[in-house]
């Protein structure tokens, strides 16, 4: 047996894996910092782990894409919520509640959230918000004591029919919660009306919230048990990643295989809400048995799985993993870190654009700091059709729209190489739409050359474009495609798996 594979003794019978524990201990301790990025030796003091073992924890969690780099610094990657996702696609609690959460705040126009318990406290699933100068700022999967919000006192042990939160959570906070049972008449979750003293006092926001939520809570204990009961879905949830073949022998003893096995197996869980059996999770993260058991063990120990009739199903206290500073990234910070890999690799300008109206606008760019560069700022439009990232935006359009855009006028000509014709045009948009990528040159100014990619959503169509810009005296095109293109395309991949994990629970808004 290597040290890898070592398993660590714990109180009674359920072992726990020593890279699997070290592993989220890793990543709870990058949650809890408060702080966007950190270096190994501060988690060699938040977590107590020897440096060696933060490092090969570190190397493991960046080769599987959960944790990224920005100089020497470590961040949390978007990545990293699919485990959040996963609890939440199969409790269901967010699902079945977040439409009358919204009809709530539409017609109290307050903000609502959705909590559900969580050993000594609640963990916030839902929310609507109301933006005022006095908001609340809770997070998808942030935790607050039970005792002391309005959530947590119907879900504890005594689960009255209502209660009222006045001020003591956070001084001008007050909430009015009522408790949404199960088929078993236990409380499931809390449902709150949150508002602030400004515009309530606790009587006031009791009078005006308590007797709406009390008439919608047989509609939403049904909605809640519907989602108890159906089957699991193939493919529902998140589907688990699947490390690389070769990371161990790439890696050698710096890759924690159990630890790649163990996060495997829960992502998996995320199916149904009735959870998986032993085999469903071994067939469905591609291990033996044996393996499979052993880290459904350890995360059952570690308070993230719960097991009943020999299925196991995720709690809610995988939320803890990064989820709530994740939940809150904008598509600019999804994107930006994966501009300046790419400007590092490539030693050229890169940048993101969205079409908007006839044009594009730049909404993240890094640029490449040389005496002769383009001067480009966020924000800045160009009509679309003679610049590669346009291209490629107008190539991913339905035919009928796209004819549409080249029909509404004959665009400007910026050079003596810049294509105006609309026949012409079309045809090369059917060109970038089949190879994918667009290479414009000189076409919008004198020197300049573009390479540009779609940037895919999660239904495949392209929601933004990816370029990197150089000057023509740097090379021909065909040496300029050899030499950008595949860290172009690799780039987009991996911007859009990050955008489709972290906007699958939320609507996708661009800048």
């Amino acid at each position: 047996m290597t040290g890898d594979d070592t398993t660590a003794a714990v109180t009674g019978t359920l072992p726990v894996t020593g890279p699997l524990e070290r592993g989220l201990t890793v990543i709870r301790a990058m949650t809890a910092s408060g702080s966007p990025r950190l270096r190994p030796s501060d988690l060699v003091h938040a977590t107590g782990l020897a440096r060696a073992t933060v490092d090969r924890v570190v190397g493991t969690l960046l080769h599987l894409g959960l944790l990224r780099t920005t100089g020497r610094d470590i961040e949390l990657s978007p990545r990293l919520m699919r485990f959040g996702n996963a609890y939440l696609a199969s409790c269901g609690v967010a699902d079945a509640l977040q439409p009358f959460a919204e009809l709530i705040a539409d017609e109290l126009d307050e903000s609502v959230s959705v909590a559900v318990p969580d050993g000594d406290g609640v963990r916030f699933v839902a929310q609507v918000i109301r933006r005022r100068a006095m908001t609340p700022v809770f997070r998808i999967g942030d935790l607050l004591p039970a005792d002391r919000c309005a959530a947590g006192m119907v879900t504890g042990p005594e689960s009255p029919e209502w209660a009222v939160d006045d001020q003591r959570m956070e001084q001008g906070l007050i909430a009015v919660a009522v408790p949404v049972r199960d088929a078993e008449g236990r409380p499931a979750c809390g449902i709150s009306v949150v508002s602030n003293t400004g515009r309530h006092t606790a009587a006031s926001l009791t009078a005006t919230a308590l007797p709406r939520l009390r008439a919608l809570l047989p509609a939403i204990e049904a909605a809640l048990a519907e989602t108890r009961i159906r089957p699991p879905r193939p493919g529902a949830g998140t589907a688990p990643y699947t490390p690389l073949p070769d990371a161990k022998r790439e890696l050698g003893a710096g890759f924690l295989q159990s630890l790649a096995r163990g996060l495997d197996v829960l992502a998996a869980l995320g199916a149904g809400p009735r959870g998986l059996t032993l085999s469903e999770t071994a067939e469905a993260v591609g291990q033996p048995r044996a393996t499979a058991r052993r880290a459904l063990l350890s995360l059952e120990q570690l308070g993230y799985v719960h097991s009943a009739d020999r299925r196991f199903r995720l709690l809610p206290r995988v939320l803890e993993l990064g989820y709530a500073p994740l939940s809150g990234l904008s598509f600019t910070e999804v994107v930006q870190p994966h501009l300046e890999d790419l400007a590092a690799r490539v030693r050229e300008s890169a940048s993101v654009a969205v079409l908007d109206g006839q044009d594009i606008r730049y909404i993240a760019r890094v640029p490449a700091y040389r005496i002769m560069s383009v001067n480009i700022t966020i924000g800045t439009r160009f009509p679309a059709t003679p610049t590669s990232m346009g291209r490629v935006l107008l190539a991913g359009l339905p035919p009928e729209e796209r004819a549409a855009r080249l029909s509404a006028g004959k665009p400007p000509r910026f050079t003596g190489r810049t294509v105006t014709d609309p026949a012409e045009l079309g045809r090369i948009l059917d060109r970038v739409a089949s190879d994918g990528y667009a290479l414009v040159d000189e076409e919008l100014e004198e020197g300049l050359r573009s390479l540009a990619v779609p940037v895919r959503g999660r239904d495949g169509r392209p929601v933004a474009a990816l370029n990197v810009s150089t000057h023509t005296g740097r090379g021909t095109a065909e040496e300029s495609r050899a030499a950008l293109l595949p860290a172009l395309r690799e780039t987009a991949a991996r911007i859009s798996e990050d955008l489709a994990t972290a906007f699958e629970r939320r609507p996708l808004r661009l800048p």
